[in-house]
């Protein structure tokens, strides 16, 4: 159900982010300059694309770095998405699922993820899959989640 995108996977995979873009009214290139950008990052082994379902039906974008605190890396999940009508079916889970384990086979000791208040179903996912937003400890303090585009002044 869950596979590792190849290069040529890159249009797929573009058409995909240009649709969770879309979803949520954010601002999107194309699936066209997304497709060449992610054939780059793919080829340069920057970027681990993960693609779940038939078609595909949703993707997991996971970029790693090392870690300041450890030896090991730390994985982010830049992207996560399923196609709106395919919800519900546990393609989320499994990408999930399938990213855990790829970033312990590469070495990860820490992943994090980012989401909106609003996506409550993430939220869920991600807290069942032991994800928290409290820092340290269940009661610990809340963790945010901070961003700025820096191409503007």
């Amino acid at each position: 159900m869950v596979r590792s995108a190849q290069v040529a996977d890159a249009e797929a995979v573009g058409r995909l982010l240009r649709d969770f873009n879309a979803e949520f009214d954010e601002p999107t290139p194309g699936a066209d300059a997304l497709a060449e950008r992610v054939r780059e990052l793919l080829r340069r082994d920057e970027v681990s694309v993960l693609l779940g379902g038939d078609e595909p039906d949703g993707l997991a974008v996971l970029r790693f770095r090392p870690a300041i605190w450890t030896n090991a890396l730390e994985c982010h999940v830049a992207e996560l998405y399923v196609i709106p009508d395919r919800r519900g079916r546990g393609i989320g889970r499994a990408l999930m699922d399938a990213a855990i384990e790829l970033a312990r086979s590469k070495g990860s000791d820490h992943m994090d993820v980012g989401t909106g208040e609003d996506d409550v179903a993430a939220r869920a996912l991600y807290e069942s899959l032991g994800f928290s937003h409290r820092a340290g400890r269940p009661d610990g303090p809340v963790n945010y989640f901070y961003e700025r585009d820096l191409s503007s002044h």
